[in-house]
């Protein structure tokens, strides 16, 4: 097991690491900014390290200034929490190279689950229903091609990023052009990958989502369903689990597509299979992976009993938590932000 653990991260995440940090016997180290140099997280840590003034641009994202506080406190892991660099190949790639322990999925599978269009590649050769889409767009008119034949309404969607940016609902033609050139500059105002591609929209849709964990040999398991489609502005507003009103065999079906998906990439780790469920007909279709805890992570381990961020410790460190795990839900959990 670890010896000490710098949390890459700040707020409630870091604070929720940190009590488990504290449970297992771990020792934790905090960064923090200006801003945070008071806050809960870096008072209730072993140590603490300064990396930067209050902006998350020249602090919690700054990834040499971090790597360096590992270095110089002597950790052996780091957990990235959410957010910031928590699904960033290139920091996790950093973090391998200098000697410590990334806590969270390989390099190369948050790099492959990180564009969304190569998330869906993945998803068909695994045999998981995809919604109909493109690949990569050129241009408008190319974008106006491809949703004559899909249909309207469609999702214009970023490759890249998440929480909602870059996403445009479009009922019809006379409004896609426009809304492909807001995307077009939102993408390439936020993201590194500026691509653009189209979904089929599901108007009576529902969103969920499958806690999956995986040892990196092959072996995943589910933590079961979460259904958070109440959003607002393409934000989750309120997660519950186990999702209410779904059909066993619709529940069964999903956590057993995500856990073939995950499998068929020998998945290390804890992750999220989302997917969208056409309320009217039971189909359900890939939405994406997230390669990180969500922050939604709590009512999963409410109604599973399961401490996520101990498992994603011990996995880290060698040892096989999910060995012999079977999901067996007790009570329900709501968590609205």
């Amino acid at each position: 097991m670890f010896n000490k653990i710098l949390i890459a991260n700040r707020g409630a995440i870091a604070v929720r690491i940190i009590r488990t940090l504290r449970k297992m016997g771990v020792q934790s180290v905090a960064v923090y900014s200006d801003a945070d140099r008071l806050s809960p997280h870096v008072l209730l840590a072993d140590e603490s390290v300064h990396i930067g003034a209050s902006p998350a641009g020249v602090s919690y994202l700054q990834e040499d200034a971090i790597l360096h506080a590992a270095s110089a406190h002597h950790v052996d892991a780091i957990h990235p929490g959410y957010g910031f660099l928590s699904e960033n190949p290139d920091f996790a790639f950093a973090v391998e190279n200098a000697g410590m322990v990334f806590i969270g999925p390989s390099p190369e599978q948050m790099r492959a689950f990180g564009l969304k269009h190569t998330a869906r590649e993945i998803a068909r050769r695994n045999g998981v229903p995809l919604l109909p889409g493109t690949g990569l767009l050129t241009d408008g008119d190319h974008a106006m091609v491809e949703a004559r034949h899909i249909g309207f309404p469609v999702m214009l969607k970023s490759t890249a990023g998440g929480g909602g940016i870059g996403m445009q609902l479009i009922w019809s033609e006379d409004a896609l052009q426009e809304a492909y050139a807001r995307v077009d500059r939102l993408a390439r105002a936020n993201f590194k990958e500026a691509g653009i591609y189209l979904e089929k929209y599901v108007q009576a849709a529902r969103h969920i989502e499958v806690q999956i964990f995986g040892d990196g040999k092959g072996r995943v398991v589910h933590l079961g369903e979460r259904d958070c489609s109440v959003q607002r502005r393409n934000q989750k507003v309120i997660e519950e689990t186990p999702a209410p009103n779904l059909p066993e065999s619709i529940r069964h079906a999903l956590c057993d597509t995500a856990v073939r998906l995950m499998q068929g990439v020998c998945y290390r780790n804890a992750g999220t299979v989302e997917f969208v469920l056409d309320a009217d007909t039971g189909d359900f279709y890939f939405l994406e992976v997230n390669t990180r805890l969500q922050v939604e992570h709590g009512v999963s381990e409410e109604v599973s009993g399961v401490d996520l961020v101990e498992w994603m410790v011990r996995q880290a460190a060698g040892e096989s938590p999910i060995a012999g795990y079977m999901h067996s839900p007790r009570g329900h959990s709501i968590q609205v932000r």
